[in-house]
């Protein structure tokens, strides 16, 4: 269901800073922070400090292979707002055509067997997790993946098991591409905070 909000902003002031953040950047300012100006406490507060640590905080993994991951669960999740969003983010970072192919089949892109393993584990998890087993968590491991690393790349799915369904559940317009390299940009400089 989109809410009127997510659009023109819930307070006049809201609606003012979307309008200046829309004219300065030169593009429409994308849903995902429009809804952090109407969800302020949520998006801002608990779930932006997690976004903000799990996709830019240390970690084994790259900011670009913790947005492909991204990008892949918002497709395992059908989300066409998160897989263009975090596309754009992840080849900032890494080639395109990389970026593209794990998208198209990680299986048998280029990337690392260590992301692989990861992200075998990470469509399980999103696709059947009553499938997980233990057997799952060695095969990753077993890939030379430590702990730590396993752990970001869990938080970086379960993070965006919840951000998909809430912007499938509120329909976010899909920006076009040139604005989704804007946003990724900006996204870059700022964070998620």
């Amino acid at each position: 269901m989109r809410l009127a909000e997510i659009d023109r902003g819930d307070t006049l002031g809201h609606r003012a800073l979307i309008r200046f953040i829309s004219m300065v950047s030169g593009m429409r300012l994308p849903d995902a922070a429009r809804v952090a100006f109407y969800h302020r406490g949520f998006l801002n507060g608990t779930l932006g400090e997690w976004t903000h640590e799990t996709m830019r905080g240390a970690s084994f993994w790259s900011i670009s292979e913790r947005e492909l991951m991204a990008a892949l669960v918002a497709s395992w999740n059908e989300c066409p707002f998160c897989v263009g969003a975090h596309r754009a983010i992840a080849i900032k970072g890494m080639p395109r055509a990389l970026a593209d192919q794990a998208l198209a089949d990680y299986r048998s892109s280029l990337i690392t067997a260590n992301l692989k393993a990861t992200l075998a584990f990470l469509e399980k998890m999103t696709k059947t997790p009553k499938s997980l087993g233990p057997a799952d968590a060695r095969a990753v491991l077993d890939a030379g993946v430590s702990r730590a690393a396993f752990e970001d790349a869990i938080a970086v799915a379960t993070l965006f098991a919840i951000i998909t369904r809430y912007a499938n559940a509120l329909a976010f317009a899909i920006p076009t591409e040139a604005e989704f390299d804007k946003a990724a940009t900006m996204l870059l400089k700022r964070g998620y905070r």
